[in-house]
């Protein structure tokens, strides 16, 4: 039996999502703020950006995950910095992956949004290293 487009997408999500942390920004908790006042905002993530884009063939999720957090620091989007260097960590990216890439951005989106991206970062590796530890 085929998926549903909402199980496709949650399903890739997960790939992405770190669980057992309240610590840790993920779709689901800013699903879940949104409920009372958006409640179709988490479908729409989980249907349309994880079981259309993100379950598209040719690129892996680590790939997906820097291709994102490159936009969005580009953007200077702050939560979902965070959000999404939560999830580049949970695809697999190295800590140091994230702030090479990051780095790269310098000449394209200049200093402040860069700076204000590696605190972001240094703030993400900290809660998970408290987690891991855990």
């Amino acid at each position: 039996m085929e998926k549903s487009k909402y199980q496709q997408g949650l399903d890739k999500l997960m790939e992405y999502t770190l669980e057992g942390n309240d610590e840790v920004s993920t779709h689901l908790k800013i699903s879940e703020d949104l409920e009372d006042i958006a409640p179709d905002v988490g479908k729409y993530i989980i249907e349309f950006a994880y079981g259309d884009i993100y379950s598209r063939d040719g690129l892996e999720n680590k790939q997906r995950a820097l291709v994102t957090i490159a936009s969005l620091v580009t953007q200077g989007t702050e939560p979902q910095i965070e959000l999404h260097i939560n999830t580049g960590l949970s695809a697999g990216l190295t800590k140091k992956e994230i702030v090479e890439s990051i780095i790269q951005l310098i000449p394209y989106t200049g200093f402040p949004r860069v700076l204000n991206a590696l605190t972001i970062a240094k703030k993400v590796f900290e809660v998970r290293e408290e987690e891991s530890a855990e």
